[in-house]
């Protein structure tokens, strides 16, 4: 299965999946440059479908279906686990909430498509208002391997890292993130985010103590993760 990014809008980042000659777009905003793309190397774009139906992920849906014949699948529709096959290969939906009621999350043999639930470097804003289910996506998220690859629905890497070196300023990771950024290529791995994104390491002793310093509460994992998100 391989994967390709798009950059549309000021930081919108859209993505086609595809295995072989088949593909699905997510977030297709960048209608003209997703369809070139596609041209070009011989894919049938076969699915549209969206990480969330927030109006900046959904601008390309129409578009691209005209242009294509490509079949729109309602990500409000998903169930957990749900397989979108490509030909021989098959991409797996993960049912997200959080950010919205409606947020999902796409896995294919070593990378994520995680839209606006998980950004690189931070995660995003809880619009559900339900932090308790915006932690269990997450911790759906953090089971997969280490090297899994994040590709996320914004590229806000400067502003998350300033924000993380704001909140844990002796954190010797986060140096190597911001060198490893490439605009071109909005990309991080799992293990990355587990040692820099200040909202993943709910477990980190300095996280910890902040929180304890601050009066949070934090005697749980999920205490501490809805903590982190009310404190930061």
């Amino acid at each position: 299965m391989q994967i390709q990014q798009f950059r549309y809008s000021a930081d919108n980042l859209g993505y086609l999946v595809f295995s072989k000659d088949t593909g699905i777009a997510i977030d297709a905003g960048a209608v003209a440059d997703m369809t070139d793309f596609a041209q070009k190397n011989h894919i049938t774009i076969a699915f549209v479908t969206n990480t969330h139906l927030h109006h900046d992920h959904i601008t390309g849906n129409d578009q691209v279906r005209e242009k294509t014949g490509a079949v729109f699948l309602d990500c409000r529709k998903f169930s957990d686990n749900q397989q979108i096959q490509l030909g021989q290969e098959a991409v797996t939906v993960l049912t997200t909430p959080g950010h919205t009621h409606d947020a999902v999350c796409f896995a294919a043999d070593d990378f994520l498509v995680t839209g606006d639930t998980l950004f690189n470097g931070t995660v995003g804003n809880c619009f559900s208002g339900d932090l308790e289910a915006f932690y269990h996506s997450l911790r759906k998220l953090m089971a997969f391997a280490g090297q899994t690859k994040i590709f996320s629905g914004h590229d806000y890497v400067a502003e998350s890292l300033e924000i993380a070196e704001a909140i844990d300023p002796d954190n010797p990771d986060i140096r190597p993130y911001r060198e490893k950024y490439d605009p071109d290529l909005v990309v991080s791995t799992l293990a990355e985010e587990l040692l820099v994104n200040p909202f993943l390491r709910f477990n980190a002793p300095a996280m910890i103590k902040k929180l304890q310093q601050r009066n949070f509460p934090c005697n749980t994992e999920k205490q501490r993760f809805i903590s982190l998100m009310e404190a930061f």
